[in-house]
């Protein structure tokens, strides 16, 4: 469940970009808090009890990319980064630091705010510790039990399949890069080996989708990694 009045920090340089993303989140009923700077923003992320961070990379007294990593020591607030930088490898060094989305400049109010929702949802999601257990479409899985299945039907997963599966769970409406799944399911060895994730993604969608060639859940970010959408 979204909370009811989200409390978000945006942090831009640009006036005009603030003032557009301020007055999209505003229609939504959310709480905004503005800085330009980073050294204003990390005070701002001290002190407020926060919802959502809202991140430019280019900042005048710094690069968003240290704001991720000094965030990420110490924080699990989401973080959706905002930025006209369009090469992939950019894209990729946020998300791997810690940055959960990232939204190419100029950008639609609507893409922002479903964006937005979708982190929110996510932040709020409670597993229940003694079950551990997640559902979409027709699909239930038990994590603690290694169970999944399918109307009520076994679906039979090989343990690689199934550690996928549960990164993608548990990380819900986040893009996961190739390098960070590679790493998490294979170690660091084979994290140029982005040919093992196309296969057992296949895998999962075949099983678990129900049209594989038009995937609800299981999404390809393309050139970057995959996203897991209830």
């Amino acid at each position: 469940m979204i909370p009811d009045h989200p409390h978000i920090l945006i942090v831009e340089d640009e006036p005009t970009i603030r003032r557009f993303v301020r007055t999209a989140l505003e229609s939504e009923a959310c709480e905004v808090l503005e800085a330009s700077h980073c050294q204003q923003a990390l005070k701002l992320l001290q002190q407020q009890n926060l919802d959502l961070l809202l991140l430019d990379l280019g900042l005048p007294d710094g690069d968003g990319l240290s704001l991720i990593s000094n965030l990420r020591a110490w924080s699990k607030l989401p973080i959706l980064v905002l930025s006209a930088r369009t090469a992939e490898q950019d894209k990729i060094k946020a998300l791997d630091l810690g940055a959960d989305d990232y939204l190419i400049k100029p950008f639609s109010i609507g893409e922002l705010l479903a964006r937005v929702r979708a982190l929110l949802r996510r932040s709020q999601v409670q597993v229940n510790p003694e079950t551990y257990c997640y559902n979409f479409g027709p699909i239930e899985v038990d994590l603690q039990q290694r169970r999944v299945t399918r109307r009520g039907e076994i679906v039979h997963l090989t343990p690689i399949e199934f550690q996928l599966l549960s990164l993608m769970l548990v990380n819900a409406d986040r893009v996961l890069t190739h390098r960070y799944l590679l790493r998490e399911l294979w170690g660091g060895t084979y994290v140029e080996s982005n040919h093992y994730l196309r296969v057992y993604m296949r895998h999962l969608r075949q099983k678990l989708e129900d049209d594989p060639s038009q995937p609800k859940h299981f999404l390809t970010e393309t050139g970057i990694g995959y996203r897991f959408q209830i």
